[in-house]
């Protein structure tokens, strides 16, 4: 199917912007060295089964005095993000976060024009629910994007209102209410979280922080116990974790 023309800058920023590009050069990142902690009790379930909403709008999963704090700004529709997701973040619970020695939070970052909505939808139910739905969406990007090439023309000239009710459209037309809705959010409740003005402020100022305070201007970005890291993905990011006393 011929992709429409209005659609044609989504879909190319889907492939490229704000999205990381590296060129491997064999070189691990530099980090700090820092002595190795010892192996803390996890609670019932195991620390990968522990999320939090943090104070800064993320979402964080482990121990929450783990000598080692990874922070990933990520994008629910960047490619970059969605292959860390798949190929990085399993090894990074199995190995680092249920030991207890690292705490790994996601911090959703706005790149593409759709973001919004899913961040909304994404987050609508709370932790307990927002690390498995996160990597379902990631996983399912090539869905969304077979969708996104089916919208009409006439779908640009809907999206008016506020952020909220462009978010919504956006939603619908993705199929985004649906998605959760088969994991077990009510739609009621995700049209409430679409249509809360206090959620996209709070989205926005943790963009701004992002911007202002790490220089964050692409995904995915990973802050490792407070320092922006050269990783881009699993093989460059372990041996910064390792480093970091992991």
């Amino acid at each position: 199917m011929k992709t429409p023309r209005f659609l044609v800058p989504v879909l190319a920023a889907l492939a490229l912007a704000g999205c990381k590009q590296h060129a491997d050069d064999g070189t691990a990142p530099a980090a700090t060295n820092t002595a190795s902690a010892a192996p803390v009790a996890a609670p019932p379930g195991g620390w990968t089964e522990q999320v939090t909403r943090t104070p800064d709008g993320g979402f964080v999963m482990g121990n929450p005095n783990a000598p080692v704090k990874l922070i990933e700004y990520g994008s629910r529709s960047c490619p970059h993000c969605a292959h860390f997701s798949k190929e990085g973040e399993p090894l990074l619970k199995s190995q680092y976060v249920a030991t207890g020695k690292v705490s790994y939070e996601f911090r959703d970052f706005l790149i593409h024009p759709m973001d919004l909505a899913a961040i909304l939808v994404g987050q609508c139910n709370g932790p307990s629910t927002f690390f498995p739905i996160l990597d379902q969406m990631m996983a399912s990007q090539d869905q969304m994007v077979a969708k996104l090439q089916t919208l009409p023309p006439t779908f640009q000239n809907s999206l008016t209102g506020s952020p909220n009710d462009q978010a919504t459209k956006w939603a619908e037309a993705l199929g985004y209410i649906q998605f959760v809705g088969q994991r077990g959010v009510p739609e009621a409740k995700t049209r409430a979280c679409l249509a809360d003005p206090k959620a996209t402020d709070a989205i926005t100022q943790q963009m701004n922080t992002a911007q202002s305070q790490f220089n964050v201007d692409q995904t995915p970005t990973f802050l490792i116990n407070g320092t922006k890291s050269d990783a881009y993905d699993w093989a460059t990011l372990e041996p910064a974790l390792k480093a970091a006393g992991a």
